[in-house]
């Protein structure tokens, strides 16, 4: 056995990055292991494989980022699943399946997948996975009630994963999705006959802005921690203000709608609409579950798959990518940070192992228990703002980005602030001033840009100061129920990943390749 378990091992780690002949940065998935561990699994640990076999699953937000990684990782390493109903928004049946085809079926997160089974790659999947047309903003979820109605006869694990993660979104539309919409989910749970785990996935910015921030449910009414002089939140108030504001004129304009989210939140002690929006909606689930099993899954910043099923994979512009990209361009010289402080990063496959992980330990009792994991960084393996900034710096000085002129762009080590006015001024001589001599069609591009980066550090603000290390003793203790062989196959130790390895020649080539398609 021990010798199959380093054979395993060894195919697992068998990944790599390298430099193609035109010189474009290919990456290599790792083997997939799952095979080895048939006949290991079973020697102690929680049994993931065990349970997985043969359950059905709802999963929402079934097109988005985290969800697709997590219908991969489950499809590659348990084949035995059952039926995956896959919640897409679509006006209909047919055009759901579209979606499924396009989104997730053609996606190229499913290449190791397609190559397991072959030509029976689309057999395989269009057997296991149901395209369900709903949205979690209408009642019943949308779906149609023939379809509800089976779903509630047979699945038994529901993943909630939609989500509005804009940070100033419309406050109607944030309340919708983020507040009410995971009770929606939630009401169709409890219609489950043979329901495990109702798993929500949420965000570890909800509860703590400083200090060591515990895993712990967040109540109704309950005050943003370290917040004590504000008020305590009344949710139906808040429902029906967001709602009352859009009735109020249909004309209401979404910067005026924008504004209103980030009043409210700013009001109870959260920084953003996201993050107060779905503070509620973990309120509201704290409050209704009744004897539902839920367990609660809050990740810090999601970035690119550290190793499966495509090491570097990301799909969209997002989190702090948008900061490399300009940063990349030559257009962001300096920004708005504390480079003392430390930016909670996690990779998307880790959270996704540790959502098998605990659907698995808490599925299998099915106890009426609420569970709240915080999957993230900073208190195992922090990683500060400074050498997050060089190690993307050493990025770009070794492979920088080439201009439309075909030139290496030339970047130099950034600048922190410490004040919005100190950026604005600094921003505005970088770009405006060094340009007065251009014509004015550019100089107006220029002030363009200065504005669009001004209201890029605004939001991104809070978290460049952020003082909050988010306790994750509770995955820790997961870990320590694995067996050997669960470890290997469902990574979720964040204290292995080597940070500069990881942003210089794991995420920012996989940011490029996938998202910037090599431009």
């Amino acid at each position: 056995m021990l010798a199959t378990t380093r054979t395993a091992a060894a195919a697992y780690k068998d990944y790599s990055l390298h430099e193609g002949g035109s010189g474009a940065t290919t990456i290599r998935a790792p083997p997939d292991p799952s095979h080895h561990f048939d006949k290991l699994h079973g020697a102690g640990g929680i049994g993931v494989l065990e349970f997985l076999r043969g359950k059905n699953y709802l999963v929402t937000g079934a097109t988005g980022f985290l969800a697709k990684v997590l219908i991969e990782k489950l499809l590659r390493t348990t084949p035995e699943v059952g039926k995956i109903y896959v919640l897409i928004r679509a006006k209909d049946q047919q055009a759901a399946a579209e979606r499924l085809r396009n989104e997730i079926i053609d996606s190229e997160l499913f290449k190791s997948l397609e190559g397991l089974h072959g030509k029976s790659y689309k057999t395989f999947m269009l057997a296991k996975l149901i395209p369900v047309a709903g949205n979690v903003c209408e009642s019943d979820i949308g779906i149609k009630s023939n379809l509800a109605a089976e779903i509630a006869q047979v699945v038994n694990v529901i993943v909630n994963s939609s989500a509005n993660t804009t940070f100033d979104e419309r406050y109607d539309v944030a309340v919708n999705t983020n507040t009410r919409g995971p009770c929606r989910v939630l009401a169709l749970a409890k219609k489950c006959k043979n329901l495990c785990l109702f798993l929500h996935v949420s965000t570890a910015y909800i509860t703590g802005e400083s200090g060591i921030i515990p895993e712990n449910p967040i109540q109704i009414g309950q005050k943003m921690r370290n917040q004590v002089s504000q008020n305590e939140v009344d949710i139906e108030a808040e429902v029906n203000l967001a709602l009352q504001s859009k009735e109020a004129s249909e004309v209401a304009s979404t910067p005026l709608m924008k504004a209103l989210g980030l009043q409210r939140a700013k009001k109870h002690g959260w920084n953003n609409t996201y993050a107060f929006t779905k503070a509620m909606g973990e309120m509201l689930l704290t409050n209704q579950r009744g004897n539902v099993p839920v367990v609660i899954i809050r990740p810090s910043v999601i970035e690119s798959a550290y190793k499966e099923p495509l090491p570097g994979w990301i799909e969209g512009n997002r989190m702090m990518d948008p900061v490399i990209l300009f940063y990349g361009k030559g257009q962001l010289p300096g920004f708005l940070a504390n480079p003392k402080a430390a930016i909670d990063i996690v990779p998307v496959d880790m959270v996704v192992n540790t959502i098998l992980v605990a659907m698995a330990k808490h599925g299998r009792d099915a106890k009426p228990e609420l569970n709240v994991y915080h999957v993230a960084s900073s208190v195992s393996n922090p990683i500060l703002l400074y050498d997050f900034f060089k190690y993307t710096c050493d990025h770009f000085k070794s492979s920088p980005l080439i201009d439309r002129a075909g030139k290496k762009i030339r970047i130099t080590d950034i600048k922190f602030l410490s004040s919005l006015s100190d950026f604005s001024s600094y921003i505005s001589s970088e770009i405006i001033e060094r340009n007065e001599k251009l014509i004015e069609r550019i100089k107006t591009k220029c002030e363009k840009l200065e504005t669009i980066l001004l209201h890029m550090v605004q939001l991104y603000e809070p978290y460049m100061f952020y003082t909050g290390w988010f306790d994750n003793g509770k995955v820790k203790a997961l870990m320590k129920l694995m067996s050997v062989e669960e470890k290997m196959l469902f990574e979720c130790d964040v204290g292995i990943i080597d940070w500069k390895e990881y942003i210089c020649n794991i995420h920012i080539p996989g940011f490029r390749n996938y998202v910037l398609k090599g431009k």
